[in-house]
């Protein structure tokens, strides 16, 4: 009897540890067609947050408000659910942010779900808006470009965090505070030179699995390590391609509205 209690125990203990790591799943019903999205446990707070979003019905009636073929789907402006035609979107959403959770295993390939963000040093997410990767296939050259994009990206951050440049970012901050514009100019132009010529960073390397998937499948490296992805999509890829192909207008806002009919979690299905 011991035995056989000790037998369930190893079985069902397995099965609700294989429960436990299952990755949940979201399904993103739109006026274009059906998108599933899988949440990746490496990134607990864009997880937990975009979970309580779907659950508290954030989502539901907005639009993809910036579509760029070739690139992404962006959605998640808040107000964009009562948005005119034509109407400016894209700086809208919760007041907080979400800190960047960024991993060198996970990446813009096609179907990522990402989080957008503004250009804040610390690379921490909006708490809304959100994009999916339609990309493109890449070849060897593309991949090397965007590598050096990359690493562009990221020379800026790691310049203003750097203490040597303490002083110089205290009083650029210091002139933005008291409007004084020329100082401003001044010093933003030098900053602009110190973050050309910096170098005191380990450079990224787009490992080669990433390459053979950028080659297949497509996706937009330049944006690797430099953006949350939190996700991917499981079913709906031609959706994401349909939705990115439509005309646009000045601002990337789609000329015929595409909406978020609603978002729900969904049980596994793997």
């Amino acid at each position: 009897m011991k035995q056989f209690l000790i037998f369930l125990l190893i079985i069902f203990g397995s099965s609700l540890a294989t429960l436990a790591q299952e990755r949940p799943q979201v399904e993103i019903l739109t006026s274009k067609g059906r998108i599933v999205v899988e949440l990746y446990h490496e990134t607990p707070q864009h997880r937990d947050n975009f979970l309580r979003l779907v659950e508290e019905g954030v989502y539901d009636s907005l639009l993809f408000h910036r579509v760029i073929q070739d690139f992404m789907i962006q959605g998640g402006d808040t107000k964009s659910k009562t948005a005119k035609t034509g109407e400016q979107l894209e700086s809208n959403d919760l007041p907080y942010q979400v800190p960047a959770e960024i991993h060198s295993e996970l990446f813009h390939q096609k179907g990522a779900l990402a989080a957008a963000r503004t250009g804040n040093l610390q690379r921490a997410s909006s708490s809304t808006q959100f994009y999916l990767v339609q990309g493109k296939i890449q070849n060897d050259s593309l991949i090397q470009h965007n590598q050096g994009r990359i690493n562009s990206m990221l020379q800026r951050p790691f310049a203003r965090n750097h203490p040597d440049n303490k002083s110089l970012i205290d009083s650029l901050e210091q002139a933005r505070v008291a409007r004084d514009t020329a100082t401003y100019l001044s010093l933003y132009k030098k900053l602009d030179q110190i973050v050309a010529g910096f170098e005191d960073f380990e450079k990224y390397k787009i490992p080669e699995k990433h390459v053979e998937v950028y080659k297949t499948l497509g996706g937009t490296p330049h944006l690797d390590q430099n953006y949350t992805v939190f996700g991917q999509t499981v079913d709906g890829l031609e959706v994401i391609d349909a939705i990115a192909t439509l005309e646009t207008d000045e601002r990337d806002r789609p000329l015929e509205n595409v909406y978020i009919l609603s978002m729900k979690r969904i049980p596994s299905q793997k």
